[in-house]
């Protein structure tokens, strides 16, 4: 009698062709046998039947961006800062709670038709929401508790705190104690060095405060809303290359081309007419070495008087020339101590890239703004006479 079939292959056996054997015992070995065998490939295919799936779960894993569901749960303010990017947008909202995964969240953007279109600024949002609902919240205006506060070429601090204060319902003496001590806002210290002797105004915000629309933190306090204003200029600095263009081309420091700046700001009527009026500057205080006789100076230390601004017209000649004003700019030669006012992009290059020219006098020769420049002083005169009879308010 043939016992039933043993499956082992003899490896002495012809390739390919099993050999039989009888045992003592029959038919209960072989069952023992095949059941212990059944039972390993069940094992086996069990085990591999996890792994697959262990491994399938992994890889869906890797591809699969984590993400919440549903609309969220408890409130919470999100800041978004100016010019971030899909991906940093995406890193605050997963530092805040409030989406899971930053992919998610740009792909989910990149799905809404307006996904680009987010805003600076701060929003209410919800922790723990999926990356589809962050997206149309930060999408939705009504989501945004900040407005944007716009501070404008040639403003001065004073105007400045009053402008940040009515926004914000901060102090007004709040930021004029935070603004004593520049460099503690962000102002490098190398900024109040002059190279024409005179002493700089070291304890004075003033120039560093970037004419731009922000969109401020409510949780910020007035120091550090003064701080994101310098380090707008610091970046604009940065960008135009201010400092190594102006100690490259120009023989004064970057302090003294900031005074002209502001200076120019002050009296410029219209843009293109910036760069000129930083040249006079720099001719009449470095190269005819004659004060800069702009009643600007004079309406700048009545309002850190706390006096209002005047017209040219209506100064008298005791403010006009006042011995205490360091800004004196009538009888003192050269520029004054500091700037005059926060000059914005195109008055900063102006003063970086002066136009080329020896003019010494400029005034306003029509109502429009546009000034005339000479280096004649007799010639002066007659502009200053053609801009009475074209109603120019100076005369």
């Amino acid at each position: 009698m043939i016992d039933e079939l043993d499956l082992a292959f003899d490896e002495h056996a012809e390739r390919g062709r099993p050999r039989h054997r009888r045992g003592s015992r029959g038919g209960k070995k072989g069952s023992g046998k095949s059941g212990v065998a059944f039972l390993m490939a069940f094992i086996l295919l069990a085990l591999l039947g996890g792994g697959v799936y262990f491994g399938y779960s992994k890889v869906k894993d890797f591809f699969v961006a984590a993400d919440y569901s549903g609309e969220g749960t408890d409130p919470v303010q999100v800041t978004i800062a100016k010019n971030s990017t899909l991906t940093e947008i995406g890193n605050t909202l997963v530092d805040s709670d409030v989406v899971k995964s930053t992919k998610a969240f740009v792909n989910a953007a990149g799905e809404n038709p307006r996904g680009k279109n987010i805003q600076s600024g701060t929003y209410k949002m919800r922790k723990q929401m999926s990356a589809k609902s962050a997206v149309t919240l930060l999408l939705d205006p009504k989501s945004r508790i900040t407005s944007g506060v716009t501070i404008t070429e040639g403003q001065t601090s004073m105007q400045i705190f009053a402008t940040l204060s009515k926004a914000t319902n901060i102090p007004v003496k709040d930021f004029q104690e935070a603004a004593k001590k520049p460099t503690e806002l962000g102002v490098a210290d190398f900024w109040f060095k002059r190279r024409d002797n005179k002493p700089a105004a070291t304890g004075s915000i003033e120039g560093f405060l970037f004419p731009d629309t922000y969109e401020f933190d409510p949780k910020l306090n007035a120091a550090q809303i003064l701080e994101v204003m310098v380090q707008r200029f610091n970046s604009v600095a940065e960008e135009l290359g201010f400092v190594d263009n102006v100690q490259n081309n120009l023989s004064v420091s970057p302090y003294e081309a900031l005074i002209v700046a502001s200076l120019a700001q002050a009296e410029a009527g219209v843009p293109k007419d910036l760069p000129k009026i930083a040249r006079v500057a720099y001719n009449r205080a470095y190269k005819a070495n004659m004060p800069l006789e702009f009643d600007v100076t004079a309406n700048y230390w009545l309002e850190l008087n706390g006096k209002g601004a005047k017209h040219s017209g209506s100064l008298t000649a005791a403010e006009i020339d006042d011995p205490k004003n360091p800004y004196n700019t009538k009888s003192k030669r050269g520029l004054p101590i500091g700037p005059i006012d926060n000059p914005g992009h195109a008055a900063l290059q102006g003063a970086m890239q002066p136009a080329a020219g020896n003019w010494l006098y400029f005034v306003a020769i029509d109502k429009d703004g546009n000034s005339i420049f000479t280096n004649d002083y007799a010639q002066h005169q007659k502009n200053i006479a053609q801009a009475c009879r074209n109603g120019v308010p100076l005369c």
